[in-house]
């Protein structure tokens, strides 16, 4: 009974191999077909060395306008700062660093002044953390162009607003 099943299963996977080729007369009509459409085209009077029309190009003066920044959606962080050394901070500021460590804060605070900016140092009594803040504005537009510039050599600079 198994060499029955055997033989049986053996037959039909030789009839599955072999029925799903594809023949040879079957791309030979296609090739025909293919053939017969190509020369009904060039029957048509359409040749490849007829100029194609092409639409004339007019010149239509560009309209300038202006963009206007959305300072409203950018992020800002809202901290209870204490200034440990600067003249004092604004409603916003720009923060280029964050350190847990006076020293390390103090370095960057010294490396921004040597590079000419006002920079402060502050510190969150809540999160023990001193911000090093390279500068401060009144409103968040300023801010934000000058957070964008820093950006450049500090890709992690934040805004703060300050808590008064």
């Amino acid at each position: 009974m198994k060499k029955i099943m055997i033989l049986c299963a053996a037959v039909c996977a030789m009839m599955a191999f072999t029925s799903c080729k594809s023949s040879e007369s079957a791309y030979k009509k296609a090739y025909e077909k293919a053939r017969a459409q190509d020369a009904a085209q060039q029957g048509d009077g359409y040749t490849t060395t007829d100029a194609p029309v092409v639409t004339p190009i007019t010149t239509v003066p560009a309209t300038q306008t202006t963009t206007v920044d959305n300072y409203d959606n950018v992020s800002v962080r809202q901290e209870n700062l204490t200034v440990v050394s600067g003249s004092g901070l604004k409603n916003f500021s720009v923060v280029v660093g964050s350190f847990s460590m006076k020293a390390n804060a103090e370095g960057l605070q010294q490396t921004l002044r040597a590079a000419g900016y006002d920079a402060q140092l502050a510190f969150n009594s809540e999160r023990n953390m001193y911000r090093v803040i390279a500068s401060t504005f009144d409103n968040k537009g300023d801010a934000v162009q000058s957070r964008d510039q820093f950006r450049a050599k500090y890709p992690d600079a934040w805004l703060l607003f300050n808590q008064r």
